[in-house]
Order: C-alpha cells, then sequence, then structure tokens
C-alpha cells in the first residue's frame, strides 16, 4: 500500500499562483503534488488561471493562493470596509493597549479643497489634544487603585495598569484615527475584498482598494487582474444613500435628539426575532446525525417528550462541553436577530464576529455617547464632554456635505445602531469570548444582555454557556457615568 505524506508546499519555494495550480490539478492528474509543482512555471500558472478561472469561472482554485497583506496608516472607518469579509483572518493594533499620536490621523481627501477642511483639522486636532490630556489624570486615578505587586517589573507594571486607563481614553478618539491591520485571505476573497474597496463611497477606502490590486498583481497577477469597481454596488448603494437624502436626515436628526435617552436605556438591545421552536430543532437535528430517521420523525419524537426528558436530551448534547470547546454544528439551526444600540468601541469588537450577518448603520453622533465612569471620577469629565460636543457640532456641518464624509469626525464614544442575525452556536462563541473578565467593559455589557435575551427565550440550551459572573446592570453601574 502506498505509504501516506503528508506535507507543505512552500511559498518561499512556489509562488501563490503556483501552488493553487498544483492544488487544482490533482482532480485530475494522478501524479503527487511535488511531481505536479515541479512541472510547473509562473507562465503556465497563469495561464492555467486564465483559462480555468478567468475563462471557465472555476473561481475556487483560486483560494489556494493565500496572501498577508500589511496596511499601515489607514483610518478605522476605512479598516471597517478591509475586515468586512467573513473569510479572512485580521489582527488590528490595539486601542486599548497602544497610544495615539498628535498626527496618527486620516484627512478625508473629498475634502481637498473644501471650506471645511481647516475646521474638520482643527476639530481632530482637539480631539487628540483631548485624549492626550487624559491620560495622565487617568493613570494616576488607576495608580493609586493598583498598588505595584511585590517583585514586579516596571515593565510588567505599566503592561497591567494601562489597559485599565487607555481603554477609557480610547472613547475620545475619531473614527479619523488612524491604525495598522494585517490580513490573510485566498486571492478569492481578495479580488471581492478589492471589488467591494473599489466600489466604496469613500474615496480613501477605493484609493485602499486600488493599491491592494497593485499589490496583489505582483503576487497573483492572474487571478485579481479584473478585480474591478461593481456597477451593481456602486448604484444600489447611491440609490438607497440619496433616496430622500435631504428629508429622511431632518426627520432622522429630529427623531435622535427627542429620544436618544429612552432609545439607549430601553431599547439598546432588542431581541427582534428568533426561532420559537429552535431548541427542539437543534435537538431534532442532533438525533437526526446519529439515528437513520428523517427530520420530520426526528422534531415529531423531541415534541413528544415530557420536559425532563428534553433536559435529559439537552445535558447529552452539551454537558460534556469545556470552556473552550466548539458545540456541535446542529447548534446552528436556531437563529437569532437582534437591534443592537452600542458605543463604536464596542462595535470595533462586535464586527470581529464575522459568523454573524451584521448590518450597522453610518456612524453618528446622534444617538448620543457613553461616559466612563473613570473619567468623572478623575475630574476629566467637563472636558471629556467638551469634546463630544465639538464633535457633534463637526458632524452636522460635515453631514450636510458628505453622510459618509462625516463618520470621519465620531469619536468611539458615541452609540451606533447595528442589526445582527447569529445562531445558537455563534451565540455561544460571542457571549462566553466577550463576557469573560480580561474583556473590555463595554462589549462586555452586549454580551451579558444579549444572553439574557436569549435565556429568556431558549432556556434549555441557554444554561450550558460558561459566562463571568455579571450583569450587564452592574456593568452599567460600575463602569459608566452615562450609557
Amino acid at each position: 500500500m502506498p505509504e501516506r505524506e503528508i506535507y507543505l508546499l512552500s511559498p518561499r519555494a512556489l509562488s501563490p499562483e503556483t501552488i493553487a495550480v498544483a492544488f487544482a490539478k490533482t482532480s485530475r492528474a494522478p501524479e503527487s503534488f511535488r511531481e505536479i509543482a515541479a512541472e510547473l512555471s509562473d507562465e503556465k500558472s497563469a495561464q492555467f488561471h486564465e483559462k480555468w478561472v478567468v475563462g471557465y469561472g472555476h473561481a475556487s482554485v483560486a483560494e489556494h493562493a493565500v496572501l498577508h497583506y500589511a496596511f499601515e496608516n489607514v483610518s478605522r472607518i476605512a479598516i471597517e470596509t478591509i475586515e468586512s469579509s467573513r473569510l479572512a483572518s485580521y489582527t488590528e493594533k490595539s486601542t486599548r493597549y497602544q497610544k495615539w499620536g498628535a498626527d496618527d490621523f486620516t484627512i478625508p481627501p473629498e475634502l481637498d479643497g473644501h471650506p471645511l477642511r481647516d475646521e474638520f483639522i482643527s476639530t481632530v486636532r482637539f480631539l487628540f489634544s483631548t485624549y492626550a490630556e487624559s491620560l495622565d489624570p487617568l493613570k494616576n486615578l488607576i495608580l493609586g487603585r493598583s498598588p505595584r505587586r511585590e517583585n514586579e517589573t516596571d515593565e510588567a507594571y505599566d503592561r497591567r495598569i494601562r489597559s485599565q486607563y487607555v481603554d477609557r481614553c480610547r472613547f475620545i478618539l475619531p473614527a479619523a484615527a488612524n491604525a495598522n491591520v494585517g490580513m490573510t485571505a485566498n486571492a478569492r476573497v481578495i479580488e471581492m475584498v478589492i471589488r467591494k474597496m473599489l466600489s466604496h463611497p469613500l474615496a480613501e477606502v477605493r484609493q485602499i482598494g486600488e493599491k491592494m490590486k497593485e499589490v496583489a498583481k505582483a503576487e497573483t497577477p492572474t487571478l485579481v487582474k479584473y478585480a474591478d469597481a461593481v456597477p451593481y454596488f456602486v448604484k444600489t448603494t447611491q440609490e438607497l444613500n440619496h433616496r430622500e437624502h435631504e428629508d429622511h436626515g431632518e426627520k432622522q436628526k429630529r427623531i435622535s435628539v427627542d429620544s436618544v435617552s429612552s432609545v439607549v436605556k430601553n431599547d439598546w438591545c432588542e431581541l427582534i426575532d428568533y426561532n420559537k421552536d429552535g431548541e427542539n430543532k437543534i435537538l431534532a437535528a442532533a438525533i437526526y446525525r446519529f439515528d437513520e430517521m428523517a427530520y420530520a420523525d426526528a422534531l415529531a419524537y423531541v415534541n413528544s417528550l415530557n420536559q425532563n426528558d428534553r433536559e435529559n436530551l439537552a445535558a447529552t448534547l452539551l454537558d460534556k462541553l469545556g470552556r473552550y470547546d466548539v458545540p456541535l454544528r446542529e447548534m446552528e439551526y436556531s437563529t437569532y436577530t437582534f437591534d443592537l444600540v452600542m458605543d463604536q468601541g464596542a462595535y470595533a469588537e462586535f464586527k470581529r464576529h464575522r459568523m454573524m450577518t451584521q448590518t450597522p448603520q453610518r456612524l453618528s453622533t446622534r444617538l448620543g455617547y457613553a461616559i466612563p465612569l473613570l473619567v468623572t471620577e478623575a475630574g476629566f469629565g467637563l472636558k471629556y464632554e467638551a469634546a463630544m460636543q465639538s464633535a457633534i457640532q463637526m458632524y452636522e456641518k460635515l453631514y450636510a456635505f458628505n453622510p459618509d464624509v462625516a463618520q470621519y469626525i465620531v469619536p468611539n464614544g458615541f452609540n451606533r445602531r447595528v442589526l445582527a442575525q447569529f445562531n445558537l452556536r455563534e451565540a455561544f462563541a460571542f457571549c462566553q469570548l466577550r463576557s469573560a473578565a480580561n474583556a473590555h467593559f463595554s462589549i462586555r455589557r452586549v454580551a451579558q444582555k444579549m444572553y439574557e435575551e436569549m435565556a429568556r427565550v431558549h432556556p434549555l440550551l441557554t444554561k450550558y454557556m460558561k459566562l463571568h459572573k455579571e450583569t450587564w446592570q452592574e456593568l452599567e453601574k460600575n463602569y459608566f457615568t452615562q450609557v
């Protein structure tokens, strides 16, 4: 019998396009991957992709070509589009552990030559100077509450306390703030990301898309050569974006100003839809997987069980689940839809859960802003609020010019609305990770509230989630002056 072999086709020896062809050819060639690769050249690989991927649409072949992008000094609003693909991996510069310099921001290209450009820069600089000014008062407060441990080095001590004050100060940073992000993805995903970016309403994002294409063509010239703006994306976005734009904008402004307090306090986490019989569907799917019966019969059987038997079946499915284990895929047969309002800092972490379907609204100052309790306790509340008010005033001026460009001025502390749909398996991943003690308090509040809403309707299975022992009400009391 042939001996089993498992090995890598090294990107140090072969180009990404050649590796993709080597894997693609195995479907019809009996030779080993090494033998196939040895017969290939970059020119032959390009010809293969031109014929099969471009000509015949066999795009899955491009998934074997993997690239690693390094993006530096791009705005956080642009990063949202860079990170919008489900099937890519990202690591981003953290606002919790790193500090921003006075010039670390992007000026939207749309403002070149515009009367608002200087005022925009002045407002951003005010936000950044307020951010810088807030660091020492909050740090000193933390130093008084977190004394150095025995034998703790300066470096270790600084690292331990840094996130405790920096992650409060970050509420002041606007979306214009620059960051770095690393991205790993296959060429099929990259082509789609480039298409989305070239179709985006923001000029900065389109410029990044053009650079992405230029960089990718050096490694996978055939696979991204036809990545261009998509008229469907452009035209549909424009029509939806500008539909009754002026009237809708004024109406939205009035509604938000009048009702922001009640929205944030009462309606910030609404479970608006879910599978009423979702728990039974999951249990039936688990039985279906391991038994020989139709799904309808499995569901009928689960529906016939008494409460005690259903609990025993649920225990069989989830009782042995460890904190870091992933539940069986059958947990995906129940879905939940939430209408959420959270501060932009929390959303920056929420958006990383790409197994969800997320529909965020544009960044806005019209849903109010959060005030971290530590800011108030450090005596910095008035300066913090002055910074937020400056952002509100600048936002409205920019909004009248271009609602998309207005997003750049919105600080992390402002609330944002997002529609999210996900299954129970993803809910386990999100709620357990984002409720952990080392997670940021803003996202912990969201995770705890979402868990509470799901547990209310599906207590049988959600009780197996392993969350940190605190409530969203405790988080509001202990970490916020205002949400």
